[in-house]
């Protein structure tokens, strides 16, 4: 059951990079989000405040896809202020 969890950030995360998100350190947040119980919450905490370890992220769409970006969020259920949390710390 755990491989389930394990694909459904994997999905979001790719679902963000097809949006024109680029992820700084990729692979630990993807380690560290696998690690999760809860990896909704882990995202939220290391999109947050993940630059400390080298996690960031970047939007090279200069904003043009913020509408599959918002898709990505509401498919996987985040919640509005995770949306803002994110949104707040991308740079462009």
């Amino acid at each position: 059951m755990g491989s389930l969890s394990n694909e459904s950030y994997e999905q979001f995360l790719d679902s963000l990079k097809k949006a024109g998100i680029t992820i700084s350190n990729e692979v630990e947040l993807r380690e560290r989000l696998a690690e999760a119980q809860r990896w909704r919450f882990a995202f939220q905490t290391l999109a947050a405040n993940g630059k400390l370890i080298g996690i960031s992220f970047a939007d090279r769409s200069e904003g043009r896809n913020e509408a599959e970006i918002s898709r990505a969020f509401n498919e996987f259920k985040f919640s509005e202020n995770t949306k803002a949390v994110f949104s707040a710390n991308l740079k462009h």
